[in-house]
């Protein structure tokens, strides 16, 4: 039977065959991975549809995928308990590290870190879902190994800027100085290209203004504990306020909301809010759908399944398709003020960052507050300035009174 590709949807042209887990005449059981499929947006596991073994192999790994093609063939049948040592007939020599990474599993941006690092597979645990080895996991190994011995030479073909030497006394002070080549991955590449475009097809202008996010920290750290346990142990962070004060300010701005498409304007009539996650792969954006109907409790729940499953390479397409608005938050890895870009074909994108304690003055009085810069990048072609500032200012408004979101005032 033939091993297909999936059908793609209508926002992915094709992929790219990242691993193949299993080679031809390896018995197989029924749902055991047999490759992955790299797009530019997620990672698709192949799996085996039933027992049996690999016969044929059809796409080679690196080789670009089409929906539905066909990428391998696949003989059904019973599988032994024991496999057999080997097709020759040779028994089995120790496990390498590659036969290791086909029991446990690893990603393939894993794999070729560990390559590139000289890792052996064989010796790290992985903390994936089911010990599924992550690109973090090898970064990991990698720095312990580093601080413990000279760094391997990398696995990768490197070019040297001098001349290998032919003796002692030819040795160059520039002989070690190394570069490597690697292909970008798709993902990396689908990024570069969206932000180049997003750079070339908009009018992108940015507004800033600061929060005080007192109010924001006093409510969470008075109810935190309770949230946890009426929530069955989802945390209270602060990105479920702002999605949730998010939503209340495009309701009352629709242009922020909306898009351009031709010579018309889009107005949506839903709140479909993109929350951007690091992940090993890259800048991913999946989607709270409806988020102007979820509770923060709900908000919490998704965001932090989403960087779950980020982490394990396991959004799908639909989660990451759409969005009408976008929030990032750079926050996390110290960052105290951004112009962010816009995630077409959206007209805005609002930037967090980190909450310091700045001095403010305060009915003429100078005091110390736990200060937020909020940033908004929006698309000049259709958000006039007074438009994005008062979409700013309403955010503000409704952060330092969160009781304002209950009133809807």
């Amino acid at each position: 039977m033939e091993i297909r590709a999936p059908t793609f949807p209508e926002s992915i042209e094709d992929g790219t065959l990242a691993a193949w887990h299993r080679q031809p005449g390896e018995a197989v059981r029924r749902d055991e991975m047999l490759a992955e499929i790299e797009t530019d947006k997620v990672v698709i596991e192949i799996v085996a549809p039933r027992d049996g073994a690999l016969t044929e192999i059809v796409k080679a790994e690196g080789e670009t995928v089409e929906s539905d093609e066909v990428i391998a063939r696949f003989e059904p049948g019973a599988v032994a308990d024991t496999p057999p040592a080997g097709s020759t007939g040779e028994p089995v020599g120790e496990p390498t590290s590659a036969s290791a990474a086909v029991e446990v599993g690893i990603s393939p941006a894993a794999r070729k870190l560990a390559e590139e690092e000289g890792i052996d597979i064989a010796t790290l645990n992985g903390s994936g879902r089911g010990g599924r080895i992550t690109k973090a996991d090898v970064s990991r190994a990698a720095s312990m190994s580093a601080a413990v011995a000279p760094a391997p030479a990398p696995a990768a073909p490197v070019r040297e800027i001098a001349p290998a030497p032919e003796s002692p006394a030819d040795i160059s002070p520039l002989s070690d100085r190394v570069e490597r080549r690697v292909p970008m991955t798709r993902l990396r590449a689908s990024i570069a290209q969206r932000l180049l475009e997003a750079q070339h097809n908009a009018a992108m202008l940015t507004t800033f203004n600061e929060v005080n996010m007192e109010p924001v920290m006093t409510l969470r750290a008075r109810h935190r504990d309770a949230f946890e346990r009426a929530h069955n142990g989802t945390r209270l962070g602060f990105m479920g306020f702002f999605v949730r004060v998010s939503a209340e300010a495009l309701k009352r701005f629709p242009l922020v909301n909306a898009c351009i498409d031709g010579d018309e304007i889009v107005y949506h009539g839903f709140y479909d809010i993109g929350v951007a996650v690091s992940t090993v792969r890259g800048l991913v954006v999946p989607v709270l759908r409806d988020a102007d109907a979820l509770s923060i409790a709900q908000i919490e729940e998704q965001i932090a399944g989403f960087g779950a499953r980020g982490r394990d390479n396991k959004l799908t397409i639909e989660e990451m398709t759409g969005g009408t608005f976008t929030i990032s938050n750079g926050g996390v890895f110290g960052s105290l003020l951004s112009t962010p870009i816009l995630n077409p074909p959206q007209t805005a994108i609002l930037g967090m960052h980190k909450i310091e304690q700045r001095p403010v003055v305060e009915e003429g009085e100078i005091v110390a507050r736990p200060m937020m810069y909020l940033a908004l990048t929006y698309d000049h072609r259709l958000i006039d300035g007074q438009e994005a500032v008062r979409f700013l200012v309403t955010i503000k408004e409704l952060l330092e009174d969160p009781a304002r979101i209950l009133l809807e005032i």
